[in-house]
């Protein structure tokens, strides 16, 4: 019903900028909430940050400063933008959206960042 497909990932030295994108097809729903998430090689997957349908953002401590989640309802997609890149973001970055009526967490199938020391 809901497909998500992330893009603007890539290879970047560290410092440098990126920003992701989550463009969302299907039916349109409301949202609850949307969000990215990162896993690095042998790690868990982590919140990055979301953002309420209310649009209330919330952030890891981690990338606090330097990431901004924002959404644009009209073209329905939701962004990413990563600044003053460290080594230690590099992950494949998935996007994720509950909506209201739906059940289920719908997830894409995820971009590369890397970033170069």
């Amino acid at each position: 019903q809901v497909q998500l497909v992330e893009s603007g990932g890539g290879l970047v030295q560290a410092g440098g900028s990126l920003r992701l994108s989550c463009a969302t097809s299907g039916r349109i729903f409301s949202i609850r909430s949307m969000g990215w998430y990162r896993q690095a090689p042998g790690n868990q997957r982590e919140l990055v940050a979301t953002i309420t349908g209310g649009g209330r953002t919330n952030y890891a401590d981690s990338v606090k400063g330097r990431f901004a989640i924002s959404r644009d309802n009209a073209k329905n997609t939701l962004y990413l933008q990563m600044n003053s890149l460290k080594p230690e973001d590099t992950a494949v970055y998935y996007c994720n959206a509950d909506y209201w009526g739906l059940s289920g967490t719908y997830w894409g199938q995820g971009t590369q960042v890397t970033v170069s020391s």
